[in-house]
């Protein structure tokens, strides 16, 4: 590819990307064909081509094959990490409160495994040596499409023989069952990174080319502040806005 070429491709991702921001073209519409930018800017096919995959590879256009591509919509879940400890009803658990509350449908994926844990969870859940986790592994789906990853790390001791050992939806939530088993959250610590996927996670996730992810890590803590769950939460970077709510704290009276 010349210098000139280059540049093309460049200004006519450019001018794609400019009207996407500035709504000229919405979520759903079709972009120009490769024909129609090769005779619009006087180029190549191959520049063109060119243009509307680095549009894809930034998430911002879909190809549909073989009617060509398309403006991606965008719904994302907002994703509250203090709804944690809210109240719901007893047979729900919090991600299917949350996304009733918010009308989406929706469902996850779950399967169940004892595992040694990363070093990263081991050393969260300050796991002795030989020591063994307990994981459950969830794809959190909305309308079918998966949203994030939800894996959550358990001693094992302290979980065994328990319904968070069945690979199935816990109705009236996990956090719960931990409470029944004298392991209750008393409060957690929340890390947020931002990076891109692992191929695990693209594949897990279905992520398009180019997409990060912010990882969420809670580890939970008993009244005696010893670490009790690790929860990995990967969100998809193009479905997730993350809110936070903080409340000033009243000031003394004597201020």
């Amino acid at each position: 590819m010349t210098s000139s070429s280059r540049h093309l491709y460049q200004q006519i991702a450019d001018d794609i990307r400019a009207q996407i921001a500035d709504g000229t073209l919405v979520a759903g519409d079709q972009l120009p064909t490769e024909a129609e930018l090769q005779e619009r800017y006087d180029t190549s096919r191959h520049t063109a081509r060119t243009a509307i995959a680095h549009l894809v590879q930034e998430g911002l256009v879909i190809s549909r094959r073989p009617r060509g591509h398309f403006v991606r919509e965008r719904r994302p879940m907002v994703y509250r990490p203090q709804s944690e400890f809210k109240r719901k009803p007893p047979e729900l658990d919090i991600f299917m409160t949350l996304m009733a509350d918010d009308g989406r449908m929706a469902a996850q994926d779950i399967d169940v495994a004892i595992v040694e844990g990363s070093p990263d969870v081991r050393q969260r859940l300050q796991l002795a040596d030989g020591e063994l986790a307990a994981v459950r592994r969830r794809v959190r789906k909305v309308e079918g499409e998966p949203y994030n990853i939800n894996d959550s790390y358990f001693r094992l001791s302290d979980v065994q023989g328990s319904e968070i050992m069945h690979p199935a939806n816990v109705e009236r939530g996990t956090n719960q069952v931990m409470d029944e088993l004298g392991i209750g959250q008393a409060k957690c610590l929340d890390e947020i990174y931002v990076r891109m996927p692992t191929p695990d996670e693209s594949h897990r996730l279905q992520l398009l080319p180019g997409t990060p992810v912010a990882v969420h890590i809670v580890t939970g803590f008993d009244g005696d502040e010893r670490p009790v769950q690790c929860v990995v939460n990967v969100l998809a970077g193009d479905r997730h806005v993350i809110v936070y709510e903080r409340i000033r704290p009243q000031a003394e009276s004597n201020q």
